[in-house]
């Protein structure tokens, strides 16, 4: 498996993530994805500046730096993803042969398991957390470039809702039922509270696009 980092290419990303390679896949998708919803978010935050903005500023200044945090974590959130599958793949060679590796194998897959679930739920947060900030600038910020603002909701939105079927492919796997209900009152809440961001957001920003 060749190494992948943030800084690499566009080009290479996306040639390794249609290659038969498995990383990266799903959950460094849609931390990507969430890193341009960041993206289009703080430049319609930079562009939003000047003295026609001037009442607004602070407001701008606290988004981008909000953006930058987000991006940083979407980074982190790539590299960890990537790492919880190959513990996962290490767990699941592990040998099998007396009791004594199967309930050790057991226990390594699902401490695996669980890490893999918590990377896509931290990035739920993310994704959150980035149509918040939008939300709190879709009234105020440059009507020029309102549609962008529109592209990061969406986009925080779509990089949510794929973190959310890495989230259900690995609870499939996780046979502590208490851990696994309360994982899924979690993601409930949380793509329930980005849906109604995210709509609230797109409302505005087609309102505002019709009045230009």
């Amino acid at each position: 498996m060749s190494e992948l980092s943030w800084n690499q290419s566009i080009a290479h990303f996306l040639k390794e993530a249609a290659s038969a390679a498995p990383t990266p896949g799903g959950g460094s998708v849609s931390a990507l994805a969430a890193a341009l919803g960041a993206a289009m978010t703080s430049m319609t935050a930079n562009l939003s500046q000047g003295e026609k903005y001037t009442q607004f500023r602070e407001q701008m200044v606290q988004v981008i730096s909000s953006m930058e945090r987000l991006s940083t974590h979407c980074e982190e959130l790539m590299a960890a993803d990537i790492q919880s599958f190959e513990q996962y793949m290490t767990a699941l060679r592990l040998p099998k042969e007396t009791d004594e590796e199967k309930r050790y194998r057991t226990h390594s897959l699902q401490t695996a398991v669980i890490a893999a679930i918590e990377v896509p739920m931290r990035l739920l947060e993310v994704c959150r957390d980035g149509l918040s900030q939008a939300y709190n600038i879709v009234e105020i910020s440059n009507k020029n470039v309102i549609s962008d603002l529109g592209i990061g909701a969406i986009l925080f939105e779509a990089a949510a809702q794929s973190a959310l079927l890495t989230i259900d492919i690995n609870l499939a796997s996780l046979k502590d039922l208490d851990v696994k209900q309360s994982y899924e009152a979690k993601t409930a809440t949380l793509l329930r509270e980005i849906g109604q961001i995210k709509e609230q957001t797109l409302l505005t920003v087609r309102s505002r696009i019709a009045s230009s």
